[in-house]
């Protein structure tokens, strides 16, 4: 029997998270609202983000407060323009409202198709899932990331570069940013599977193997996934850039090749 997990309460804690997070960033004069009074709190207020969005404010906090509230596409797109989020925001706007129940997470199987066509590159590459973990590689991604070291349960990209003092060797005095980086892409497949024991256990690994996770988990940032460059200091090849990109597997949306080609 395939079990299932019920992630409608833990999206909703979510969903209501997020709004927070943006609402507290947002400066009055950043919407055309004058600052007033001494305020208690950063960013705007609760009825202030109701008013720009034409909807009731107690409408508003229930969101916020995770009840039980089912929006519109209409107030969807006007909270988004309220809360001045970006394309990629409202696009995890819209996600977490549609959240309900799911099958629990199980980890997926890369085709042998795959398989065959990263280990025939030259260039690094690599195949993840929706928990980011890592699922399979080529050599020259070994050459560079050194993946054959990991112990099976440290497969995973997440603690690959957050946990493990050898990637912030590799990154050098870019670690922070990429790490931010991928906490704030992975945050946007996260919220959909909050309240999944798999991911919930990935978050605990996470906290406590990298000091400054928790308060970049916080801030609640959400990023597409977008191509960029990636610069390695490595311990034997020296000082090596590659422009990466990603791409879904069309037989499996939940795989992704990401593959980097030097510059």
């Amino acid at each position: 029997m395939t079990m299932t997990v019920t992630v409608i309460e833990k999206s909703r804690s979510e969903l209501g998270d997020f709004l927070r997070s943006r609402r507290e960033k947002l400066r009055p004069r950043e919407v055309g609202l004058a600052e007033g009074r001494r305020r208690r709190t950063a960013g705007l207020r609760r009825e202030e983000v109701a008013e720009l969005a034409g909807i009731g404010v107690d409408w508003y906090i229930r969101l916020e407060q995770g009840r039980s509230v089912n929006p519109s596409a209409m107030t969807i797109d006007a909270l988004a323009r309220a809360l001045r989020l970006s394309k990629v925001e409202h696009l995890h706007l819209k996600a977490l409202t549609r959240s309900g129940e799911r099958r629990a997470f199980q980890q997926e199987t890369v085709p042998d198709s795959l398989k065959r066509m990263i280990a025939a590159m030259k260039q690094p590459a690599y195949v993840t899932g929706r928990r980011w973990d890592l699922l399979a590689w080529n050599k020259a991604a070994n050459d560079i990331l050194a993946f054959d070291q990991l112990a099976d349960e440290d497969r995973n990209i997440l603690i690959s570069v957050l946990t493990r003092p050898a990637a912030r060797r590799l990154f050098g005095a870019s670690w922070a940013d990429e790490a931010k980086r991928i906490v704030a892409q992975f945050r946007a497949a996260h919220d959909l599977w909050a309240d999944d024991p798999a991911f919930h256990d990935l978050l605990q690994r996470l906290r406590k193997g990298c000091p400054e996770f928790s308060l970049w988990w916080k801030t609640h940032d959400i990023r597409g996934t977008a191509a960029g460059i990636k610069r390695f200091h490595h311990p034997k090849k020296g000082v090596l850039s590659f422009e990466h990109a990603s791409f879904q597997w069309n037989d499996d949306p939940a795989l992704r090749l990401v593959i980097y080609t030097p510059v």
